[in-house]
């Protein structure tokens, strides 16, 4: 199992901040048509109710903005994933196929608003993650972007380096079609239109529908005066 330590840094740019992480076994496999019809169904939904203008005004997504900007990035630049998808699909560019386990996070973040890591829990270094602010010149390859500057970006870190950010998850602890343990990590800077409880039973379903998931750990992380590293809730998965 892996711990999240969430530093000061952090909570005093964004207070509300939950960090909720979903860990499981997992088949991944291209990804099934029922799955990329909900994905369909997701970016028509997005693209009939949201105007441009209006996506960052989604309240999960304007909170991972606030936080960008009480660190020192510039959010327009550097999109959170969750902007970014609604954004594509609005312009009705479409959604690329990844795989299984790829595109299940991507509807999960459409629904929600929140941005999403996924990450193959077996390439992650150690038994932690720390959250904390991008640092100058930090090196950071970002899935399919290349090196992406990181400078004051919330990045959660393994005794390696750098592994994810609400922008781009790394390309050392990418999901693929061999990841057999999932760690998804859902940042949630403040409230969204679906509720924890509801994201948990949607990425459960989703997780056992097409990823034959059996769920090890639910826990919902946030930084305390009494334990900055303390687990605060965890959530028992089902007939554990």
């Amino acid at each position: 199992m892996i711990d999240v330590r969430i530093e000061p840094v952090i909570t005093e740019a964004a207070p509300a901040l939950a960090v909720l992480t979903i860990e499981a076994e997992v088949t991944n496999r291209p990804t099934p048509e029922a799955l990329s019809a909900l994905l369909d169904e997701e970016a028509r939904l997005i693209a009939d109710t949201y105007e441009m203008a209006m996506i960052n005004k989604r309240p999960a997504i304007a909170a991972t903005r606030a936080a960008y900007k009480a660190l020192g990035k510039e959010p327009n630049r550097y999109r959170p994933s969750s902007e970014a998808l609604c954004r594509r699909v609005v312009k009705g560019m479409g959604l690329y196929r990844i795989d299984a386990l790829v595109d299940m996070i991507n509807l999960l973040s459409m629904r929600s608003g929140h941005s999403i890591g996924g990450f193959d829990a077996d390439k992650i270094d150690g038994p932690v993650i720390t959250l904390g602010r991008g640092e100058a010149g930090e090196p950071y390859e970002g899935i399919g972007r290349g090196m992406l500057n990181i400078e004051g970006m919330p990045v959660y870190r393994d005794a390696t380096g750098g592994i994810g950010t609400p922008t781009s998850d790394n390309e050392r602890t990418k999901i693929d079609l061999s990841t057999r343990r999932l760690l998804m990590v859902v940042n949630a800077y403040g409230s969204s239109e679906v509720t924890m409880a509801e994201f948990v039973e949607q990425a459960r379903g989703l997780l056992e529908e097409f990823c034959d998931a059996r769920i090890t750990r639910i826990a919902l992380w946030n930084h305390r005066e009494d334990g900055p590293q303390a687990v605060t809730n965890a959530i028992t998965p089902s007939g554990d």
